[in-house]
């Protein structure tokens, strides 16, 4: 479990594609330390695995399902990913609940600068509309926000100066595809729901 609270922006040495797999080699600082092999880290909110340290660099292996469901499909050597270690027991909730369980792609319509934040519009297909609300949260590339506004297919979100710095946000632009993952809170009361059929 995570809290999108991003620790570090690492950096992508190098990509190896297999048949159905990927291996993903990240550059990091503050990240390495506890993340021995077996251990999870949240790369742009999907959470894997540590398979191998290799000097400043962890190692990924990247399987079918999260491939088709995340934006890392299309990752590249060179490109910036926000980085964060699982929560400790005890340890403060910075931001909210997250599992590291990508709930899908979106892609971002418009980035507004509006003095020194930033206004960014995302389009994000039906089936995840139900679980967003008006100042609830969601987690963006593994980033913990507060849904500033939300119509039919599509929602907005307030990047403050220190989040457009600390995280790779600061970098988006229109096109570009993002990591979704909805509150855990709003998907188990949608679920009972449906299983009422109400």
């Amino acid at each position: 479990m995570f809290t999108g609270i991003v620790e570090e922006i690492g950096t992508v040495e190098a990509v190896t594609r297999r048949a159905d797999t990927v291996r993903l080699e990240i550059r990091a600082a503050l990240t390495l330390e506890g993340s021995d092999v077996g251990a999870s880290v949240a790369v742009n909110g999907a959470c894997l695995t540590v398979v191998e340290r290799r000097g400043a660099c962890l190692a990924f292996d990247v399987g079918p399902e999260t491939l088709a469901r995340t934006a890392l499909a299309g990752i590249a050597a060179g490109d910036a990913v926000n980085l964060e270690r699982p929560l400790r027991l005890g340890a403060a909730l910075g931001g909210h609940l997250v599992l590291g369980h990508v709930d899908g792609v979106a892609t971002v319509e418009e980035v507004s600068r509006v003095e020194s934040t930033a206004r960014v519009r995302i389009a994000l297909s039906p089936d995840l509309e139900p679980y967003l609300v008006p100042k609830g949260s969601v987690a963006v590339d593994g980033v913990s926000l507060t849904v500033a506004s939300l119509s039919p297919g599509r929602f907005e979100v307030m990047l403050i100066p220190h989040t457009l710095a600390a995280t790779t946000l600061g970098r988006l632009g229109a096109g570009q595809a993002v990591n979704i993952e909805t509150d855990v809170i709003g998907k188990y009361v949608v679920r009972s729901l449906t299983l009422r059929g109400t």
